[in-house]
């Protein structure tokens, strides 16, 4: 399974929105992960139409999540931005060709089709196994407990509206 670029940025960004205490514009998270302001934009919108963050307008605008961490699965993030699609299409190859079986006798899922929707299944269940909550929770253990709070004290920092 191959994920585009877009899935890791939205999942950063996700983690470091918990730590803010009102809604955080594109451009500063742009900056704080050093990434182009208008990729970035297009990820936080999608996001934004999954329902996952929301779009708050004006001077103090920005993005927040909607729900609490805990609620958030990082699969709600990946079908956010590069959809929900299966990773595997079958084609019925198996009826090419001048040996190919007739449709009427393909009356189930050949093996290939089989293994690779039971992989699917699988990368799904596991990346639904995992929360926003619990990628914060592997931030504190891996980059200490002040990290994070730093980074929510860089996004919002205190009267400045930005």
């Amino acid at each position: 399974m191959k994920l585009s670029g877009g899935v890791e940025w939205a999942l950063h960004c996700c983690v470091v929105l918990t730590t803010a205490t009102e809604p955080v514009p594109a451009a500063r998270l742009a900056l704080l992960h050093d990434v182009s302001p208008s990729y970035l934009a297009k990820q936080m919108q999608a996001l934004s139409r999954a329902g996952l963050v929301a779009s708050v307008q004006g001077k103090t605008g920005g993005y927040a999540l909607t729900r609490p961490a805990a609620e958030i699965t990082v699969l709600d993030v990946v079908q956010a931005v590069d959809g929900a699609g299966p990773a595997f299409v079958c084609t019925e190859i198996r009826q090419r060709g001048p040996l190919g079986t007739p449709p009427q006798e393909c009356t189930k899922p050949c093996g290939v089709a089989r293994v690779m929707y039971a992989a699917d299944s699988a990368w799904r269940a596991s990346l639904r196994s995992v929360t926003i909550a619990d990628l914060v929770d592997s931030v504190e253990q891996d980059n200490g407990p002040t990290a994070l709070p730093a980074i929510g004290a860089w996004l919002n920092p205190a009267g400045s509206g930005s």
